[in-house]
């Protein structure tokens, strides 16, 4: 048995990982893996949240605005980048902390990713000429599980399950789940919840805290990239609009926070599925956690 240890931060948004990540890389003397998907790009710094250059001086971190949102960068790329970086720091460290709320990229180091057959590529250039209303009506009608877990605002999440349904005749959730890759690590998850009042309050704090910082100049320097995938997403596609003169600031950043909840819910729905992950309230204190680290790392030596 390999006697590497991938421990995993996962949660909502705003809980709370990046400091207990943080906590834990320092305590097992290791590096952080970042598995946020929006914090992969150098443009996006402010409306991603990215760690504070003092977080990141404390441990160090990978995958953090690394490429630009002019590049594709699909979740097998990341799999692959990962998993060639972990194979790279365990040969100095038995332990590496990975912290992100992408569940799907958390899952791809984890496990692998599921395997989907060939459809036919005229399936998706038909579903790219429809309005985001027509797709999700569609997936709710096609897959109804998968409807309740994915990023209902974003096209392409929805084009991709889609095209599946269509094209084979099954759910997409259908091909989720059927393929565990051999990994050299043991893996342990922890997450961080709290009750939902408290965590809305915490967003709706984090996204004043990122306009007083300057989240609208930021997303005013992206705009003419706005048709940019990377930029399809909370905290920019609301103040575009405002850009665009279609809605007022301050509509823009309640939708801001409006749909930062409506992704911190998918979030908790997609990791509460995975009986692998400790919970712990975002409260717990971080010793606390790392007591049940390194429980775990023993119970798995034996």
């Amino acid at each position: 048995m390999p006697e590497n240890f991938l421990i995993s931060v996962v949660g909502p948004t705003a809980i709370g990982k990046t400091a207990l990540g943080i906590k834990l890389a320092q305590h097992f003397n290791t590096e952080i893996i970042s598995a946020d998907s929006r914090q992969f790009f150098r443009e996006m710094k402010i409306g991603t949240a990215v760690p504070e250059k003092e977080e990141l001086a404390a441990a160090p971190h990978h995958f953090i605005q690394h490429i630009s949102v002019e590049e594709e960068y699909s979740v097998g790329d990341f799999e692959r980048d990962a998993i060639a970086k972990l194979d790279e720091l365990f040969q100095r460290k038995k332990v590496v902390v990975m912290v992100g709320g992408s569940g799907l990229y958390v899952k791809s180091v984890i496990e692998g990713l599921d395997y989907f057959p060939e459809v036919d590529p005229h399936i998706r250039a038909n579903l790219n000429n429809e309005s985001l209303e027509n797709l999700q009506r569609k997936l709710a009608n096609f897959d109804p599980d998968y409807y309740q877990i994915v990023d209902t605002e974003n096209p392409h999440r929805l084009i991709r399950a889609l095209e599946i349904c269509i094209g084979t005749g099954k759910p997409y959730s259908s091909f989720l789940n059927r393929k565990k890759e051999s990994r050299n690590f043991h893996s342990i998850q922890v997450g961080l919840t709290a009750e939902r009042e408290k965590i809305y309050d915490r967003i709706n704090l984090r996204v004043d805290k990122m306009m007083e910082a300057g989240l609208l100049k930021e997303a005013s320097n992206l705009f003419h990239k706005r048709h940019l995938n990377a930029l399809n997403t909370v905290g920019y596609k609301e103040l575009f609009l405002h850009l665009e003169g279609k809605i007022p600031q301050e509509e823009a950043v309640a939708e801001i926070k409006k749909n930062t909840r409506r992704f911190a819910k998918r979030q908790l729905t997609w990791f509460r599925k995975d009986d692998a992950v400790k919970w712990f309230e975002s409260t717990t204190p971080p010793e606390d956690i790392i007591t049940y680290a390194e429980a775990r790392i023993k119970d798995s030596l034996q």
